[in-house]
Formats: structure tokens, C-alpha cells, sequence
């Protein structure tokens, strides 16, 4: 069965790493017959959370940016993934900041389970990804599973109970 797929590429520079890897990942979602959308963090308006936690009772962040679009697009996905570069062992300040304005999803019937996490580096030591894995797994444990390729060290998997 196809899944509705929504990757965020969260560099901004433009012909990023991260950005072409977002793009094959796209195109192999759509080869395997799933229903694609990439949408670029870049030239995006994205503010910080000021954590009123009225996204909680309104099921929208109040903050008017691009984050509510967004936020929206997650609601409605089978799956999400994540496209970041690695800045100073962790992922992108755009990709915890959106991840952070996602917090209305929490009180949501959200529809993914499955989330992806691509990452890309200058360095190629095993360790290089650890910081945005553990980064996001506070999310993940919320909202569903993460995989990951890492590598020389297989997969990495966790999962929430549903």
C-alpha cells in the first residue's frame, strides 16, 4: 500500500549535501509507489517556541509562520523524514526549531508511525550522528519509530508502543 511521505530538508544552503540526499531518498520513495512532498526549511520563517503550551488546547501553534503549514503537512503523513546536516555533532538549529513548533501534533490523531532520519557530515567517524540521534529521540519517543542507516554499524531502531 502507498504511503503519503513528507521529507523536511532542513539546510539552507543551497545544493546542500543534506538537500541531495533528500532528493534521492524522494525519488526511491516515489519509484516504491508512494506519494511524495519535500518541502525545503529554506527561505522558510520559522520563529522559537515560547513554550505557552497553548497548542495543547488549540491544536495549532499561535506563533503565525511557516511552522503551522508545516505542522499541518506532519499531521497528514504516513511518514516523516528528516534530512539534516551535522553541524558540531548535532542536527541543524532549523531542524530542532521546527521540531520544537511541531509540539501541537502531540495532542493530535497524527497519522505517521514511521519516521526517517538522514544525515550527512564532513567527518565519517561512527560517532559523528550520535548528538542529532539522541537530539531527536525525545520526539521520537513521542510520535513513533525512527531508523537511521549508520553506516558500518547497521540500523538503528527504536520504537513507541501504539
Amino acid at each position: 500500500m502507498a504511503k503519503k511521505v513528507l521529507i523536511i530538508s532542513t539546510s539552507i544552503r543551497p545544493n546542500s549535501n543534506s538537500e541531495i540526499l533528500a532528493n534521492a531518498f524522494a525519488d526511491g520513495a516515489r519509484t516504491s509507489g508512494n506519494e511524495v512532498e519535500l518541502i525545503s526549511l529554506k527561505n522558510k520563517t520559522i520563529d522559537f517556541c515560547k513554550g505557552c503550551f497553548a497548542c495543547q488546547k488549540l491544536g495549532h501553534c499561535v506563533i503565525k509562520d511557516d511552522a503551522n503549514a508545516i505542522t499541518e503537512k506532519m499531521l497528514n503523513a504516513d511518514v516523516i523524514v528528516w534530512a539534516t546536516p551535522i553541524y558540531y555533532y548535532e542536527m541543524s538549529g532549523q531542524m530542532k526549531t521546527m521540531i520544537d513548533r511541531a509540539n501541537p501534533l502531540f495532542t493530535l490523531d497524527y497519522r505517521f508511525r514511521d519516521v526517517y532520519l538522514l544525515t550527512t557530515a564532513a567527518e565519517d567517524e561512527a560517532y559523528v550522528d550520535e548528538g542529532a540521534l539522541k537530539g531527536v529521540q525525545g520526539w521520537i519517543d513521542c510520535f513513533g519509530r525512527l531508523y537511521c542507516s549508520e553506516g558500518d554499524r547497521g540500523q538503528y531502531e527504536t520504537e513507541r508502543s501504539f
